[in-house]
C-alpha cells in the first residue's frame, strides 16, 4: 500500500481545480460572485513559503543573565531565569571540567525541582551534552517532530493540517523553559558562565505601555498577559502556542487586539493575516475572525491600500455561503459536529445544544457582516457596502426573531432549542444584537453566571460586561479565587498566560499560550478607556470605566505617539488626559453622586448627560485636567472663602 505526501502547494492546486470546475454552479448572490476576482487578489499577495521562518524580519536572540543559581544536590544545579521564554541555553563549561552533563529544561517545578511529568503540555525536555573544558556550547532539546510538521497530512474528516512555522535553523532548536537543571557538575556555575538566548521581537519597546490601578492583583494580571504577547511572537507570527506552533485565526485576532495595546507595532499582525489567507484553519468561526483582523488593522493604523489589496479574499470570510433563504446560516450535520466550535475546549461550552441554525455561527456571520460594510467602503465598493449593509439589517431582525426566547428574555442555543447558555447571549450582546429593552435583563443574567467559558471565549464575555455597565463584574471575574481566572494562574507561578484554565478542561493544554492574554487589551481599552474612534487614530474616544476601582493609570501606545490616562475617585473624580500631536478625542466622563459639572483646565465646559456619562461637546487636544464638580458646592466654598 503506497502513501502520498500530500504538500501544501498541491493542496492549493487542487483546491484551484476544483474552484474553477464548480463555478458555473456558483449562486448568482452577489456576495458568491467574486471567484474570479479572489484567485486573481490571491496573486497579488505576498507570496509565503512555510519552509521560510518568518522571524528572520521580526524577531532577534536576546542574551538573558539568570536569576538565581543554585546547587540543590551534591552535583545537580538549579537555574532559575525569572519567566519562561522560548529559547536555548549557551554554557561555557568550567576550565578543569571535561565529561557529560544532564541537562534539563522545564516550565514548572515540583518539590523543588523541574517537573518531569508535568500536566498537558506544559514542557518538561532532558539532554546529554559531551563538555569540553572551557568551552562554550549551544544546547538545546531535539527538535518536537509536530511543531515543525511541513508535511500537510489529512487529518480529520479530510482537512489538511496547516504546515507549523519553522524558526531559523541558525538559531537552533527553541523551547519555552523558565528552569533549568544542569546534572554532574561537581560545583555551582557563576553567572556569566550560563546563558538564555531567549527570542524576542525585534523593536519592542518596553516604555510603549503602562498600565497600574488601586488593585494590586489586576496589576500583576495585566503584566502577566503584557509578557505573554511579547514571549510568544518568538515565530514572527502569531502561534497558538509551542504544542503546534500553527497560526488560528482566533487565536491570532486574540493576539492582535492586545499586541497593540501593549507593543503597538503592526508588522506581526500583518504577517499573520497574510499567513492564515494562504494557510487557513477548520472551524467555522474562525473565518470572520479574519474580518475582524482586518479591521482591527483598518482601525488601528487607517491604511486603506492594505484593505483594498486584501478585500476579495475577505468576501469568502463571512460564511455567507451557508445562508438559507432565511438570511441565517445554517450548519450541516458535519459542520455542527465538528466545524461549528462555539467555544474551545469543548467542555467549555456551558451546556450548548449544537443545531442547525445555530445562535453562536449567526453571531459571528452578522459581526462580519456589518465589518465588511465598512471595509466594502474602504475598498471603493460601494455596491457591495450597500449589499452589506442590507443583508446585515435582515440578519439582525431575521436573527432577534427566530433566536430570542422572550419568555426567558435570553437567546437560545439554536433554532428549535430550549436550552439557554452563557455564549448563546454574551457573544450576541458582544455583537450587538441585543435589543435596548433586553439588554439590562441578559447583562445581570450573565453577571450571575459566573465565568462559563474558555479562557478565549472570556475576551467577548468580559468585553460586553465592560460595554454594558458590568465593569466590577468584568474585575472581579479576572482576579476570582479558585481555578477559572487569571489569579489561577499568577498563584500556579505562571509568567506566560496558559491555553485553559486548567488541565480538568483541557488535559493537553500549553502553558504558553496568548489567547489567554485577553486583559492586556482588555483594561486599557475600558477601565483607561482609550479606543481609537476613527481610523488611525487621529481620533480617540476617552471613556474610563471607573469598575469599583479607585484609580488607573497609564499609557498606551499609537500610531501618533503615547496617549497617557489618569484618573482617580478621590474627590469626586479627576482625569489627566495627555494626547500626542495631530489627534483628538470625544471624551466621556462616568458620572459621579453629588457632582453636576465638567471642569476642563479649571473652566467649565458644556456637556451632556447619557448612558451615565457626561459626553464633552468639543473634542479635547494636547494636555487636560478634567473634573467632575459640583457647582453650587464650588459656589457656597468661594462665598464662603470671601467672607473670611
Amino acid at each position: 500500500m503506497k502513501v502520498f505526501v500530500i504538500k501544501p502547494a498541491w493542496i492549493f492546486a487542487l483546491a484551484l481545480v476544483v474552484q474553477l470546475a464548480f463555478m458555473p454552479l456558483v449562486n448568482a448572490d452577489p456576495f458568491k460572485s467574486s471567484q474570479v476576482s479572489k484567485v486573481a487578489m490571491r496573486a497579488s499577495l505576498p507570496k509565503l513559503d512555510p519552509s521560510k521562518p518568518p522571524a528572520r524580519e521580526t524577531v532577534a536572540i536576546t542574551r538573558q543573565s539568570p536569576q538565581t543559581i543554585k546547587l540543590v544536590d551534591s552535583d545537580v544545579v538549579l537555574i532559575d531565569f525569572g519567566r519562561v521564554a522560548f529559547g536555548n541555553l549557551e554554557l561555557t563549561s568550567p576550565a578543569d571540567f571535561e565529561g557529560t552533563l544532564k541537562v534539563r529544561f522545564g516550565e514548572k517545578l515540583l518539590d523543588g525541582l523541574i517537573d518531569r511529568e508535568p500536566p498537558g503540555t506544559v514542557r518538561c525536555s532532558e539532554v546529554e551534552v559531551e563538555i569540553t573544558p572551557g568551552a562554550t556550547t549551544v544546547i538545546a532539546p531535539p527538535a518536537d517532530e509536530r511543531n515543525t510538521q511541513q508535511t500537510a497530512e489529512i487529518g480529520r474528516y479530510g482537512k489538511p493540517t496547516p504546515p507549523a512555522v519553522l524558526t531559523p535553523p541558525e538559531w537552533g532548536v527553541l523551547t519555552p523553559f523558565r528552569w533549568v537543571e544542569i546534572e554532574g557538575l561537581p560545583d555551582a556555575l557563576s553567572a556569566n558562565q550560563i546563558v538564555r538566548r531567549a527570542a524576542f521581537p525585534k523593536h519592542w519597546d518596553e516604555n510603549s505601555a503602562a498600565f497600574v490601578c488601586s488593585n494590586e492583583t489586576l496589576n500583576r494580571v495585566w503584566e502577566l498577559c503584557r509578557y505573554s504577547i511579547k514571549a510568544t511572537m518568538f515565530a514572527g507570527v502569531y502561534v497558538d502556542g509551542d504544542r503546534e506552533r500553527i497560526p488560528y485565526e482566533a487565536d491570532a485576532y486574540l493576539n492582535q487586539l492586545s499586541h497593540y495595546y501593549v507593543d503597538g507595532d503592526p508588522v506581526m499582525a500583518r504577517q499573520t493575516f497574510d499567513w492564515l489567507t494562504a494557510y487557513p484553519t477548520w472551524p467555522s468561526e474562525w473565518g470572520p475572525h479574519m474580518v475582524f483582523m482586518a479591521h482591527a488593522d483598518w482601525m488601528r493604523n487607517g491604511d486603506d491600500q492594505w484593505i483594498s489589496q486584501r478585500y476579495e479574499n475577505l468576501k469568502t470570510k463571512t460564511l455567507i455561503e451557508r445562508c438559507g433563504d432565511s438570511g441565517l446560516v445554517h450548519s450541516d450535520e458535519l459542520q455542527r459536529e465538528w466545524n461549528d466550535i462555539v467555544d474551545w475546549p469543548p467542555p467549555e461550552r456551558d451546556g450548548y445544544v449544537r443545531t442547525e441554525v445555530n445562535t453562536v455561527i449567526n453571531a459571528f456571520h452578522f459581526a462580519a457582516i456589518e465589518k465588511m460594510a465598512e471595509l466594502a467602503d474602504v475598498a471603493g465598493s460601494e455596491v457591495d457596502a450597500k449589499r452589506y449593509k442590507d443583508h446585515a439589517e435582515r440578519v439582525r431582525q431575521i436573527f432577534y426573531d427566530q433566536l430570542f426566547d422572550v419568555e426567558a428574555g435570553l437567546f437560545r442555543d439554536g433554532l428549535g432549542v430550549d436550552h439557554h447558555s452563557q455564549h448563546a447571549n454574551f457573544f450576541p450582546l458582544a455583537f450587538g444584537l441585543v435589543e435596548t429593552k433586553d439588554r439590562q435583563h441578559v447583562v445581570d443574567w450573565l453577571t450571575n453566571r459566573g465565568m462559563q467559558c474558555s479562557t478565549y471565549a472570556a475576551q467577548y464575555l468580559l468585553d460586553c460586561l465592560f460595554k454594558n455597565g458590568a465593569g466590577e463584574t468584568a474585575v472581579k471575574l479576572i482576579i476570582a479565587p479558585g481555578k477559572r481566572s487569571w489569579r489561577h494562574m499568577l498563584d500556579s507561578d505562571a509568567t506566560i498566560t496558559w491555553e485553559a484554565w486548567n488541565e480538568s478542561v483541557k488535559p493537553n493544554l500549553d502553558w504558553n499560550h496568548a489567547w489567554g492574554a485577553a486583559p492586556a487589551n482588555l483594561l486599557p481599552r475600558y477601565v483607561l478607556g482609550a479606543e481609537p474612534l476613527e481610523p488611525g487614530w487621529s481620533r480617540a474616544i476617552i471613556r474610563p470605566y471607573p469598575s469599583g476601582l479607585d484609580f488607573a493609570r497609564g499609557i498606551i501606545p499609537t500610531p501618533y505617539g503615547p496617549v497617557s490616562v489618569d484618573w482617580n475617585r478621590k474627590n469626586f473624580f479627576e482625569m489627566e488626559l495627555k494626547l500626542p500631536d495631530n489627534m483628538s478625542a470625544s471624551v466621556h466622563v462616568p458620572t459621579v453622586p453629588g457632582t453636576d459639572s465638567v471642569f476642563v483646565n479649571g473652566q467649565l465646559v458644556e456637556a451632556k448627560m447619557e448612558d451615565g456619562y457626561w459626553i464633552l461637546k468639543e473634542d479635547l487636544t494636547g494636555e487636560s485636567i478634567v473634573e467632575l464638580r459640583s457647582v453650587e458646592l464650588q459656589q457656597t466654598t468661594e462665598q464662603s472663602a470671601s467672607q473670611l
